[in-house]
């Protein structure tokens, strides 16, 4: 027997943390179920965007780094922690609790967003066609010879993979 009379306060506190562990393993298992649904990245305003950037660049930080970075120290800590958890609700960040405070880390990377980003471009302005995008970028860039015997390199390596 694992567990005698004598026992009870021991038996009960294994229980708690096995519900504990269990209960973990389920908000786990849902936030990944989730995020596996909901792969459409939204589109961020400029203001989430500059906050955004910071965190890709910080990693892990308090709002108050952020507003460290941002280098107005006029701006309320209210507002930007406001975009922060707008940024939280859109699923670009997560964070960790340290009773009142919060450390805020990136879930979606810089490349996702810059990804989700050159897609929409292609769609909206390019009739999803990356051939019409690297045209368009060869002829407004004023790109010289160099340069465009490096895309076309690049663009034969990917071609291919």
């Amino acid at each position: 027997m694992l567990f005698t009379a004598g026992d009870t306060p021991a038996f009960f506190h294994v229980l708690i943390i096995l519900t504990t562990i269990l209960i973990c393993f389920l908000r786990f298992v849902t936030y990944i179920y989730v995020m596996k649904r909901n792969k459409t990245i939204q589109t961020l305003t400029k203001a989430e965007e500059e906050v955004m950037q910071i965190i890709w660049d910080l990693g892990r930080c308090l709002v108050r780094d952020i507003i460290e970075e941002l280098g107005d120290p006029d701006i309320p800590h209210s507002t930007v922690s406001s975009v922060v958890r707008l940024l939280e609700k859109k699923g670009f960040v997560d964070h960790k609790a340290y009773g009142k405070t919060h450390e805020y880390f990136p879930i979606v990377s810089r490349e996702e967003y810059a990804g989700h980003g050159v897609q929409s471009l292609l769609s909206k302005y390019f009739g999803g066609s990356p051939r019409m995008l690297v045209s368009y970028l060869v002829q407004s860039q004023d790109m010289n010879l160099k340069e465009l015997n490096e895309l076309m390199k690049t663009l034969e390596k990917n071609q291919k993979k």
